[in-house]
């Protein structure tokens, strides 16, 4: 029988506090009233997330998200939005898993495919919200003259 005691101990001081506050951080879990684009993908580990972008004259002004996941995909999806809100979308469309492992520092290999996952889900929101022809969400439902 194992020592839970110590594989707690163990968890807390293999990772970064970055990888920690990302991990625990839920304030992003939600659905914004009003989201620029939204991207749904679900992993081979069947983790999904749907991400949520708020964009306002080409700047990401909000990430945000529901997930149905580990705390690896949630630290990457919260690294996610700390790494590209209030950029613009040429530097959001640079984003990549390596950087998002890299932000926190103590991703394990063997859950890379969260940062892969939430990485994915972004590129699918910010794929929406150009499909949309870039336009914030008002003008889809403005009234035609």
């Amino acid at each position: 029988m194992g020592d839970t005691n110590n594989e707690t101990n163990d968890f807390w001081q293999e990772h970064s506090l970055t990888f920690l506050e990302m991990a625990f951080r839920t304030d992003r879990q939600q659905r914004p009233a009003q989201p620029s684009g939204v991207g749904h993908n679900v992993g081979s580990c069947q983790d999904s997330i749907t991400m949520f972008v708020v964009i306002r004259e080409n700047v990401i002004q909000e990430v945000a998200y529901e997930l149905d996941g580990c705390l690896h995909t949630n630290a990457c999806a919260n690294a996610v939005a700390e790494m590209v809100e209030n950029h613009d979308l040429d530097a959001a469309w640079q984003i990549t898993p390596d950087m998002v492992a890299h932000y926190l520092q103590t991703l394990p290999e063997d859950h890379y495919h969260c940062a892969e996952l939430a990485v994915g889900a972004f590129y699918k929101a910010l794929t929406a919200y150009r499909q949309n022809g870039g336009k914030d969400w008002k003008a889809c439902y403005q009234r035609k003259a």
